[in-house]
């Protein structure tokens, strides 16, 4: 049979297998199995295993449960409360500062933790109803908390930045840099936005009332400058060559845990547990979608699917403009039903080679493919923070959840065009600190 033609069928067959509602692992896994034994007999059979367990045989993927107990340990206290609590007393005499200090607070607990889900519920549970106390405009509380917790996938330190440069063999510490500035103009693009609509929306002397002595604003900061801190830390040792990811990563997750035990008090053993086992779950479902990526991704390669998509990608004569856009809708499609995990370690395998050949940076295509699994965060039919945030405030409708969310969905799809017209948006701090890739 054709490759391509045999492509097409399998991404009818996973699609629908995916849909059943079968977990992404063990669908990629049914997906593998059965195609590899009808059309490599039953003997591809015995190299599975050995590809299964290959792919987690990696040093590098210890820095994925490291950075998840940070994260946890953070989501576990009341960090993120501090966090808006603190820059909302910075910032609430300006008006319309309050969801600058909401986006602001997304945006540092998102680096914290690495979890969007978290961070809308983290931030969410004080920021929106204050939001709406204060006269802001539902739409724009719930969407601005929405947009701000996807900022995690992006701002260092990023699971999913670890993942993508595990699946594509790039380099973490260069990814990790490369989200940091894209990320803080996403942060910029959210404000802008917020601002403009509470000025145009509401009563701007309400919006600004509040005060606090100054006092008051220092006496919280103890709480939150520990975290901010080990971030910083942690980023400072992988770029000063001090240690590895998954060695900073390491070192970040026990001091998280100490500071969450002394500062928070989290020091039942009943809490602990907790941080652990679920952090515990978390890591097996990502290591156990890698795996079964990996056999996936043989499946494609044995049945030379991969290598005929991107033959016949390179015999085109289109714009590699048009190419990317083409790409560019595929993994908005996908995000729309898939989580990022399982989009990255499914699509970039086959992407990387036809991005490459025509003429793109993978460092620059990996902001660029993150940007997109934001949006997919934020949108439907699955959007999961649009549930977390319908949860915490269940008297804000989803639609009206959803129409919040979408001028944040634009300013996503700007940065992305941004980053078209501007590629060193994305490689110019690799380059910088890392020297320019080879």
């Amino acid at each position: 049979m054709d490759p391509l033609l045999l492509g097409g069928i399998v991404a009818i067959v996973t699609i629908l297998v995916l849909f059943s509602g079968v977990s992404v692992a063990m669908g990629l896994l049914i997906v593998s199995a059965g195609f590899l034994l009808v059309f490599d007999g039953p003997r591809s059979m015995e190299l599975m295993p050995e590809i299964f367990f290959g792919k987690l045989d990696n040093f590098a993927l210890l820095s994925i449960p490291m950075f998840i107990i940070m994260g946890s340990s953070i989501a576990s206290t009341r960090a993120g409360a501090d966090l808006y609590e603190a820059l909302e007393r910075w910032l609430t005499r300006i008006p319309g500062g309050l969801v600058v200090s909401n986006l602001g607070a997304c945006a540092l607990f998102a680096a914290m933790s690495g979890s969007s889900p978290a961070t809308c519920a983290a931030i969410g549970k004080m920021g929106i109803p204050e939001m709406r106390k204060r006269g802001y405009p539902a739409g724009v509380a719930a969407g601005s908390i929405a947009a701000g917790g996807t900022l995690g996938i992006l701002i260092p330190p990023s699971v999913t930045m670890i993942v993508y440069g595990i699946a594509t063999e790039t380099s973490i510490g260069r990814l990790f840099l490369a989200g940091v500035i894209p990320g803080l103009m996403l942060v910029g693009l959210f404000m802008a936005w917020s601002l403009y609509s509470t000025w145009k929306s509401g009563d701007a002397a309400r919006l600004g009332s509040g005060s606090y002595t100054w006092a008051e604003r220092f006496e919280i900061l103890p709480r939150v400058l520990p975290f901010l801190a080990i971030i910083l830390g942690v980023l400072y040792a992988m770029y000063g060559g001090i240690a590895t990811p998954s060695e900073t990563a390491a070192v970040g997750a026990l001091l998280c845990l100490l500071i969450a035990i002394i500062i928070y008090k989290l020091w039942h053993p009943r809490a602990i547990w907790t941080v652990l086992r679920d952090s515990t779950k978390e890591s097996v479902m990502i290591l156990f979608i890698i795996a079964a990526a990996g056999v996936f991704s043989y499946m494609l390669s044995s049945l030379f699917i991969t290598q005929a998509i991107a033959e016949w990608i390179g015999t085109l004569e289109v714009n590699r403009w048009v190419l990317m856009g083409a790409v560019n809708v595929f993994l908005l499609v996908a995000g729309f039903f898939l989580p990022p995990v399982a989009v990255i370690l499914m699509a970039a395998p086959i992407l990387l080679p036809i991005i490459t050949t025509a003429g793109f940076d993978p460092i620059w295509f990996a902001v660029v493919l993150t940007i997109n699994m934001e949006i997919g965060l934020i949108s439907p039919p699955v959007g999961l923070n649009l549930y977390v945030i319908n949860g915490i405030a269940p008297d804000i409708s989803l639609k009206t959840i959803l129409v919040g969310s979408l001028p944040y969905v634009a300013c996503m799809v700007l940065a992305i065009v941004l980053l078209c017209l501007f590629p060193g948006i994305a490689t110019w701090l690799p380059d910088m600190v890392m020297g320019a890739a080879l």
